[in-house]
């Protein structure tokens, strides 16, 4: 049963379309709560509300377009995820397919929606395993997609964090990967089995002739409709007994005429058995060519024509008898003289059928006349055989036309079998209607059966888009909760700068001889030395942030007012004063005090800087001074 996509909102849709229309990223297909949930995630983080303003902000900031498919296109994956599968995989399925191929045939793999690369290099250790690293160098080729070119340019680097390497067995990493600094890079000499592309499901046609396809955890976040035109695309890419790997969230059970499911539980599938018309030619071969004399190419155009079964005729657009072949001849009754003479004087302009009016059709609509069913006498027996006769117009290359080609094909075989059939198909429906009414009493019973399959498959539908909604919001959460542990590394590791620095800066303050105030430019404490403490008998604590002037310690602090403001303005770039002042302990001291400016990295004067030094002469108050 197929889900109908639910309406959207039409500004929602109004921006879909835009995205389609600019960046060819065709959105539509895909779930509308998911999609609309990573959208409204992205506006939330840019601060922007309603879609239609979203969609001016995309077009003045080009650069958002990335921003926003990395929010939608969730590249959450890991090695070996959800190992039951991989393990069922590689002790079930490899074996098989490898058992399938000749020694030296190739092995095609495609792993759709590759992400950053994990499940890729998944598969190539695990066939790497199986065949041994010479052999899958020399037949194994992979090729990884997705739509999302930054996790295609990770993928290619193929290079892991220690915590990106947990999934990893024992001994794996050792034999498939080299130790770069702090990170791990998959062997390059296997890396080059694999190539990595932009590769857009919905839209771009199939890699073809896969041994096995993987595609875990991607149709989930597409609509009905979408999954069932990919899977159709997954069932022309592999090959005859071609496996597909899907995730577990990934149950297919409405698409039984595509594939059957080998192994459920580890979400394997084999594409059913199909028609020759299932495989399509994707390029043809041009061969080199030769020059042949002219007289040569006509003479061989002529013994081809005339050995062809089919009874051809060539008219000129005037009507002239230009070709006959030998069927032609034989069926037709014409002779070699014929070729050149009008076509009205001959038989065969009327007989079997009218001609005339149907090449003057052709010459002026230049388009074929198809006409069935015209019968005939054999030249040989006298029987009645049947003919389809094809007009079509031959044009040369700059559009004139040249004549007018006549094919009588021989259908007798056929409209005897046609009639054979019709004679078989109105005994069938006698006997049909003999059993209609045991049919009619079957389909009482069948419909009711039917309506409790169509409950049972709505609900078991709707448990299974619950369970993908959840798989999906698992992985949002997954990325979220990555992203955030990240912003704490980085918290932590700035806050640690951050202390390494105060405690540097205490110790200098700590080393330094003389006591040191540090002011901003409304004179404001904002560094308080130990040996201010010291001095004056307050903390740090107590002063910081307190105006200068209107602390209450022994030195007369409403003479620094001046010198400091001096160097403020900038009008000084260092002032000095002598003072007399009484310690903390009551005792009278001399200081030496200097003003100098506190200056950022570009130069601006921030605060200043006030350097006590006690002498061992007591001094009066004196006027300030430039150094």
């Amino acid at each position: 049963m197929t889900q109908q996509q639910p309406p959207g909102d039409p500004q929602f849709e109004s921006l879909l379309g835009f995205l389609k229309a600019s960046r060819s990223f065709d959105f539509t297909g895909y779930k509308r709560s998911t999609l609309m949930r990573r959208v409204v995630k992205r506006m939330q983080t840019v601060g922007i509300e309603g879609f239609d303003a979203y969609r001016d902000y995309l077009e003045l900031h080009g650069h958002e377009f990335d921003e926003l498919f990395n929010t939608i296109l969730i590249n959450v994956t890991s090695f070996f995820r959800d190992p039951e599968a991989w393990d069922t995989l590689a002790r079930e399925f490899i074996p098989a397919i490898l058992a399938r191929k000749g020694a030296d045939e190739p092995v095609r793999v495609w792993t759709a929606g590759c992400a950053s690369g994990e499940e890729t290099y998944t598969v190539m250790m695990l066939l790497a395993e199986a065949m041994g690293p010479e052999q899958f160098r020399d037949r194994v080729k992979v090729y990884a997609t997705d739509a999302d070119n930054d996790a295609l340019t990770a993928a290619r680097h193929a290079s892991y964090e220690d915590r990106d390497m947990e999934g990893v067995p024992e001994g794996f990493r050792d034999r498939y990967f080299e130790r770069m600094g702090t990170r791990w890079t998959f062997r390059a000499d296997m890396r080059r089995q694999v190539i990595f592309g932009r590769h857009d499901l919905v839209q771009d046609a199939p890699i073809s002739h896969l041994d096995l396809l993987t595609c875990r955890n991607v149709l989930m976040y597409f609509n009905a409709e979408v999954q069932a035109r990919i899977l159709a695309r997954f069932h022309f890419a592999l090959a005859p007994q071609g496996v597909l790997l899907l995730g577990k969230a990934e149950m297919m059970r409405s698409h039984a005429d595509l594939f059957v499911p080998v192994n459920l539980q580890a979400r394997v599938f084999r594409k059913t058995a199909g028609s020759t018309r299932d495989r399509l030619l994707l390029m043809g071969r041009a061969g080199a060519r030769q020059a042949v004399p002219a007289a040569h190419v006509v003479n061989v155009r002529e013994a081809a024509l005339d050995v062809m079964p089919v009874a051809q005729l060539v008219v000129s657009p005037h009507g002239l008898l230009l070709l006959a072949n030998d069927c032609a001849r034989t069926v037709l009754g014409l002779e070699p003289g014929d070729v050149g003479r009008p076509l009205q004087d001959l038989k065969v302009s009327y007989r079997p059928v009218e001609l005339r009016s149907r090449i003057e059709q052709v010459v002026a609509e230049r388009r074929p006349v198809h006409l069935s069913g015209v019968e005939h006498p054999g030249a040989a027996d006298g029987e009645v055989r049947a003919y389809d006769v094809e007009l079509a117009p031959l044009g040369a290359a700059g559009g004139e036309l040249l004549g007018v080609s006549i094919a009588f094909v021989d259908v007798t075989r056929h409209a005897r079998l046609q009639s054979e059939v019709e004679f078989a198909h109105q005994s069938l429906e006698t006997a049909f209607e003999e059993l209609q009414s045991t049919n009619e009493e079957l389909e009482t019973t069948n419909e009711e059966l039917q309506s409790t399959i169509e409950e049972l498959e709505t609900t078991n539908e709707e448990l299974q888009s619950s369970n993908e909604e959840l798989e999906t919001m698992n992985e949002e959460l997954q990325s979220t909760n990555e992203e955030l542990e990240t912003l704490n590394d980085e918290l932590q590791r700035r806050t640690a700068a951050l202390n390494d620095a105060n405690a540097y800066l205490s110790s200098v303050l700590t080393s330094l001889r003389s006591a040191v105030v540090v002011v901003d430019a409304e004179m404001r404490v904002q560094v308080w030395s130990p040996k201010m403490e010291e001095l004056w008998g307050l903390r740090s604590a107590e002063v910081r942030g307190q105006p200068l002037l209107n602390l209450d310690i022994g030195l007369p602090v409403e003479h620094l007012k001046a010198p400091i403001l001096a160097v403020l303005d900038g009008r000084e770039a260092f002032q000095e004063l002598a003072l007399d002042a009484l310690n903390r302990r009551g005792r009278g001291i001399a200081c030496a005090v200097g003003v100098s400016p506190l200056l950022s990295d570009r130069g601006e004067i921030r605060g200043a800087v006030v350097l006590v030094d006690e002498v061992d002469e007591p001094a009066r108050v004196a006027a300030p001074h430039a150094g």
